[in-house]
């Protein structure tokens, strides 16, 4: 408790000399927090848009679907299985799925769609179809004779709510499959290209549609937590048999993967550079600091304090001005972390249309996950004290002589 009190009061015998170091630690944490937020929020929404809001975390697949995804390799599955996944508490919501491709036709144009049969109920944890419905209606059961349709796909074939959707396509096993399906809503996504080719099917219309019955192409599974996917897909691994295959959705978009890895290394170059001009603007204060006290360092190792008190001591000081610095650089960057999670930045023109290309919504919103900012500060103070290093290398080489007359 001695230690502390003479370490505060020394850390403001010179108050300038303290806030100045603080306010480089303060800036390091505030813009090194703000900026791995904003990041890591870019992150989170390219796997929410590509992964979270439609693909799920996870997919249960027949082997061979995944390397050629047709009607043929799907998969038969009974309900007991997906009571099974269901009642697994790490899992948020079990989406049994058939999807394919159609010809879509209107009036006068055709164009090739996506199909996506579906659970009803299900499909509002993942994709929110029902939440996307700029005209119409959602669906009321699972065989109702119905499709919603992406409002690219209706402006493009000139059909609304009310008319008629025809689609072509090839079934199981080869079997034909064609229909003229009402069009019960149109959906509005933020991403165009699935506005531009998305139809879905209530999940039993889908089947007879295809002539799949009670066969299903994936099923989407979206976890609680994120983080916890890997340990997920060997939990389903291991209880079931060969027939199934679990995949994360790192493996199947090992293209976003890799686009978020490439981006992070970049986001390191930053903070590198950042961290080391708060490293220099903090040894430069040490440096400051070791030569103004040459003179108090000597008298305390002349009255008989002993060399390794007197660093403990000056690490002290580095530590609790370090402390006090990460803290308030903590509060000080909350406020626009929680701004900019309430309110994303948007991006509008030739910025959005170049976001939208690569299947992202044009905005950006700041991750407020705690263990960003708590990695910063450790960052930050971990250079602090290495730095601290030096006064106390100087501390052990002082001559008490040398230091009065100086």
């Amino acid at each position: 408790m001695l230690y502390l009190k003479l370490a505060w009061r020394n850390i403001w015998r010179n108050k300038r000399r303290t806030l100045i170091t603080m306010s480089s630690v303060v800036m390091a944490v505030l813009l090194s927090g703000v900026m791995s937020s904003m990041q890591q929020g870019q992150y989170d929404q390219m796997i929410d848009n590509s992964v979270g809001s439609f693909m799920g975390h996870i997919q249960i697949q027949a082997p061979g679907y995944h390397d050629e995804p047709i009607l043929d390799h799907s998969l038969a599955v009974d309900s007991t299985l997906l009571r099974k996944l269901n009642e697994n508490d790490e899992i948020e919501a079990v989406v049994p799925r058939i999807e394919s491709f159609a010809l879509a036709g209107g009036p006068k144009k055709t164009k090739a769609g996506m199909v996506i049969g579906t659970d009803i109920n299900a499909e509002k944890f993942l994709s929110k179809p029902d939440r996307k419905i700029i005209d119409g209606e959602y669906f009321t059961s699972n065989n109702e004779h119905a499709v919603l349709i992406g409002q690219g796909l209706a402006d493009y074939l000139d059909l609304s709510v009310g008319d008629s959707l025809v689609l072509i396509s090839s079934g199981y096993h080869g079997v034909s499959a064609a229909d003229l399906i009402p069009i019960k809503g149109i959906v509005k996504f933020g991403i165009q290209d699935l506005n531009n080719s998305i139809t879905y099917l209530p999940i039993e219309t889908a089947q007879s549609f295809y002539g799949a019955y009670g066969r299903l192409t994936d099923i989407a599974i979206l976890a609680r937590s994120p983080k916890d996917i890997g340990q997920i897909v060997n939990e389903i691994s291991t209880d079931l048999d060969e027939q199934y295959k679990v995949y994360g959705w790192q493996e199947l978009m090992p293209e976003l993967v890799q686009a978020i890895q490439a981006d992070r290394g970049s986001g390191y170059i930053i903070l590198l550079v950042l961290y080391m001009i708060v490293g220099f603007g903090i040894l430069g204060t040490v440096l400051m600091m070791t030569a103004e006290r040459k003179y108090e360092f000597g008298v305390m190792l002349a009255i008989g304090t002993s060399r390794s008190r007197m660093a403990f001591m000056l690490i002290l000081e580095m530590t609790t001005i370090t402390v006090l610095g990460t803290i308030i650089g903590i509060v000080a960057s909350l406020p626009f972390i929680f701004y900019f999670n309430i309110n994303p930045m948007h991006f509008t023109g030739e910025a959005a249309a170049a976001i939208e290309e690569y299947g992202m919504e044009p905005f950006i919103r700041f991750s407020t996950d705690p263990e960003l900012l708590l990695i910063q500060a450790g960052i930050i103070l971990i250079i602090s004290l290495l730095i601290s290093i030096y006064p106390v290398i100087h501390s052990k080489k002082l001559n008490p002589v040398e230091a009065m007359r100086h």
